[in-house]
Parts: structure tokens; C-alpha cells; sequence
């Protein structure tokens, strides 16, 4: 997978973030290949989601919904940026959704794995403007292209994640189980 490189507009808005802005556009005219932490609540908020699950979460918003704001790939994870405030509601929309869900007539409920919400006085580490050369585990998935990105809230992010959920629960290497079928107890053998 290829990495996205962000535009000069994405990085004035990436350092928008950050405390001092023109010190953190400085720091990457200098090193256009090192991450940076960046404070998250204020001008976007991260949603961090398992990095296979996070994957299926972003085919679902580009293929099916409204597509997303920036992606980041890091350590295993994806970082999906969100609205300000997601952090906050998100959670609370997957419990209800979990709660919800047991009732459901069709019996598909799925399951989404725990989503990391970082927002007010949270910082996340993002990737450099430029891929590294190695192709590293930290890059842009989605870069940041605009100085004002469009960033979906908590209930695209919702939506993704339990249509996602939904998916991977569907997905088996196995056949599925012949219940005519006769088993026996072969632990007890003499």
C-alpha cells in the first residue's frame, strides 16, 4: 500500500492543532520525514481503530457513505480524523448500539472491537508530510489536502463501524457447521 503525501494546505492545517503553528511548520520544512504530536479536540479529533477492522471501516465510507477526512496509518492501528467532539460521543453511540443490537429480529448484531477516542487533552502522534523512504508502519493512508478538510462526525463513524462489525462477523475461513451432523465424543478413548 502506497503512502499519500499531505499538500502545503494539509500542513498548515495539521499545525493548526498545535499550540505554536508556524513552529511546527518550521520544524517540517526542516524535517519534511518526522511525525509530530499534535493535540487533538480543537481542530479534529481521532478516532484509532484495529488496523484491519479500521480498513474495512474506510472501504465502507468510501464505497457505500460519504468518504472520509484524513487516515492515518500507525503501528497497527488506522486514525481515522473526526469532527470535534467525536471523542466524546462516539462511545456512548457504540454502547447504545451494542445494547440495541441484542434485540434485533435478524439476529445479526456483529461485533466492533474497542475504538480508542482521542480528543480534549488528548495527543496523538501523526505522520510525516513526506513517506518515509522505508515505508514505515506510520503514514498517510488519506492525506490532508485542504486547509479545511471535511471530517465526519460521530454518527458516519458509527455507521461505518457497525456496518464494518457487521462485515467481519460475516467472514469465515471456515464452512459453516452442518447441524445434521453426528458428533461424537472421541476424548474418551481407551
Amino acid at each position: 500500500m502506497s503512502s499519500a503525501c499531505v499538500t502545503a494546505d494539509g500542513a498548515v492545517w495539521l499545525a493548526s492543532a498545535g499550540t505554536y503553528p508556524r513552529s511546527t511548520l518550521a520544524f517540517w520544512d526542516e524535517r519534511p520525514h518526522a511525525p509530530v504530536v499534535l493535540p487533538c479536540g480543537s481542530v479534529f479529533d481521532i478516532v484509532s481503530a484495529p488496523g484491519m477492522f479500521g480498513r474495512l471501516m474506510l472501504d465502507l465510507l468510501w464505497g457505500d457513505g460519504p468518504g472520509s477526512g484524513p487516515v492515518a496509518a500507525f503501528r497497527g492501528r488506522m486514525l481515522l480524523f473526526a469532527a470535534p467532539g467525536t471523542a466524546q460521543r462516539l462511545p456512548s453511540l457504540l454502547e447504545w448500539e451494542a445494547w440495541s443490537a441484542h434485540g434485533r429480529p435478524d439476529g445479526r448484531t456483529g461485533s466492533v472491537p474497542p475504538l480508542l477516542c482521542h480528543g480534549t487533552g488528548d495527543a496523538v502522534t501523526v505522520p510525516a508530510l513526506t513517506p518515509d523512504r522505508d515505508g514505515g508502519s506510520t503514514r498517510w493512508v488519506v492525506a490532508p489536502d485542504t486547509r479545511h478538510p471535511w471530517l465526519p462526525g460521530p454518527e458516519i463513524l458509527l455507521w461505518a463501524a457497525v456496518r464494518a462489525g457487521r462485515a467481519e462477523a460475516s467472514i469465515s475461513i471456515f464452512p459453516p457447521a452442518d447441524q445434521d451432523a453426528k458428533v461424537y465424543d472421541v476424548s474418551r478413548r481407551r
